[in-house]
């Protein structure tokens, strides 16, 4: 399965960019590379097959994280560079 880079709505309201899509070195499990666009702005990683599933949220079946859109290419700049600097608006 792929996941298209961008911008993604975590269910319960922050906001991410995943930059891709990458495999453990032991087990070969692709796990999504992202980063939170809050706080200290750090870099995670989650098995993609948890990060793409749906959940159960206030009565209603919801994915998890939810696409909002491509960045743009300054958004992409700030996006990787080592010490972000985005402040949302």
């Amino acid at each position: 399965m792929s996941l298209p880079s961008g911008l993604y709505r975590h269910y319960k309201g922050k906001d991410y960019f995943v930059f891709q899509v990458a495999h453990h070195s032991e087990t070969r499990e692709p796990v999504v590379f992202y980063r939170c666009l809050y706080g200290d702005y750090s870099w995670w990683v989650r098995p993609l097959e948890m990060f793409t599933e749906s959940i159960e949220f206030a009565g209603e079946t919801i994915p998890r994280f939810r696409f909002l859109r491509e960045p743009n290419e300054n958004e992409m700049a700030m996006f990787l560079a080592p010490h972000l600097d985005y402040q949302q608006s």
